[in-house]
């Protein structure tokens, strides 16, 4: 996380420095990073930027994880928008993020992150999803999910189904790039999976 003298800069001075970061994470993965670059676009000294966050990871996580805390407003939006239903939610969203991944620098930050990913990065991006989080979150999802046509019991299960979901979709996501979909061959080959799940996997006897 960042220390508190970057969230006491100016918006303006906040977007700048996030901006020249993206340029340089868009450049080359974390790993092949350099704080030359980000302080050079930025405009600012060395000292300063590490009284803004502890080294280049600390600010490349920031970046990722602002994206996940968007992207979870997002997801309830849509879930509203979709009258409680997970799944189309899943899939408007999915579809969202493809489209997010269109302008060149998410998709070339994106890739970086994707293609060379670790244990960390995924954390980062699918934490939201922990129990911790949903249970702190449950009476709100809840109340906006609707389950009656859903094959769950508890708050539980219903936590387990979004994991299944979102390894699904953050599956999807890694092969679009790796495969250089493009944004309609993803939201296919997403749409039948996720269609595969709401049929379910066995066949009623």
């Amino acid at each position: 996380m960042p220390k508190q003298t970057f969230f006491n800069l100016p918006a303006e001075k906040q977007d700048n420095l996030l901006n020249a970061a993206k340029k340089e994470f868009s450049r080359v993965p974390l790993h092949e990073a350099v704080i030359s670059n980000i302080i050079k676009s930025a405009k600012i000294p060395r000292g300063s930027f590490y009284q803004y966050f502890e080294d280049l990871e600390d600010l490349f996580f920031y970046i990722l994880e602002e994206y996940v805390k968007r992207n979870n407003e997002r997801f309830t939006l849509q879930l509203k928008l979709n009258n409680g239903d997970l799944l189309d939610t899943f899939i408007s969203v999915f579809q969202s993020m493809l489209h997010d991944f269109q302008s060149e620098e998410h998709r070339i930050f994106f890739k970086n992150a994707f293609l060379n990913m670790n244990h960390k990065v995924g954390k980062a991006f699918t934490n939201h999803t922990d129990l911790e989080n949903f249970m702190a979150r449950r009476s709100e999802l809840l109340e906006l999910v609707d389950t009656k046509k859903m094959a769950v019991e508890n708050e539980r299960e219903l936590l387990h189904l979004m994991n299944i979901i979102k390894a699904v979709t953050f599956q999807n996501i890694v092969q679009s790039f790796a495969m250089q979909l493009t944004p309609d061959e993803a939201l296919k080959r997403y749409t039948l999976e996720i269609n595969m799940l709401k049929r379910g996997l066995y066949q009623n006897d």
